[in-house]
């Protein structure tokens, strides 16, 4: 049976590792600045180079994909993640398979560009990354037992197109910045295309989801969206 996850937060970036059998599975991996916390926490949980069997990108953004490339060359992790982002990833450019303005940003996000809390290329601001290529391209419906986790992938675009959920048999769900849950459950204060997202919200309220965990905040029930419109919790 799958334990509960174990959130290591990382300045406000959500990375979820889970104990499968003798090994884990890690959900994202914060910047590239916060590696040393990132390899401490690791070790306190007793995960270590040789038991961490794969590594899976919610979405290609760099505050979740900085240790990527890291941890594949020092654990011997397998790295996961969906198409629609990995040009991402490979590329270090944050906006590519983006519109070149987003559909929806809210106050909070525009005031975070303005700072500089969002950077489009992966070199900048929140610390430079290496580059990589993944080494599982995942798609909609698959399984993942193959890495002993009791879950299923599933695709929900919006935040950007190769964004994905991790939804576990028991029906927690990892979304990445599908959602979050800074001031109060809502969408991410950026989404790229609107369309996208209510598409993905529905598919998601069709499955078994008790719990989501977001990539920014704290967990919460998947009920405290229901029936609630898009932009209802998300113009903070």
């Amino acid at each position: 049976m799958l334990q509960d996850p174990r959130t290591i937060n990382l300045s406000g970036v959500n990375c979820y590792l889970l104990r499968t059998g003798d090994g884990f599975v890690l959900i994202d991996t914060g910047l590239a600045a916060k590696r040393a916390e990132l390899v401490r926490q690791l070790a306190v949980a007793g995960c270590a180079p040789g038991n961490l069997r794969q590594v899976i990108l919610t979405h290609g953004d760099v505050d979740h994909a900085g240790n990527f490339a890291y941890l594949r060359a020092m654990f011997g992790a397998q790295i996961a993640m969906h198409c629609g982002d990995a040009g991402m990833v490979e590329h270090g450019d944050m906006s590519w398979n983006r519109k070149t303005k987003p559909d929806k940003i809210t106050v909070m996000g525009r005031l975070l560009v303005k700072m500089g809390g969002m950077v489009v290329r992966f070199s900048g601001a929140q610390g430079s990354v290496d580059t990589f290529s993944p080494d599982i391209l995942l798609e909609d419906g698959q399984h993942l037992s193959g890495h002993g986790l009791d879950a299923i992938v599933r695709q929900i675009p919006g935040h950007s197109k190769g964004s994905i959920g991790i939804i576990t048999a028991s029906g927690a769900l990892f979304c990445g910045d599908f959602l979050m849950n800074m001031l109060r459950p809502a969408p991410h204060f950026m989404i790229d295309d609107l369309g996208d997202f209510d598409a993905s919200l529905a598919k998601l309220r069709s499955f078994s989801v008790g719990i989501v965990y977001p990539g920014h905040g704290k967990p919460f029930p998947m009920a405290v969206l229901a029936g609630k419109h898009r932009y209802c919790e998300g113009d903070q």
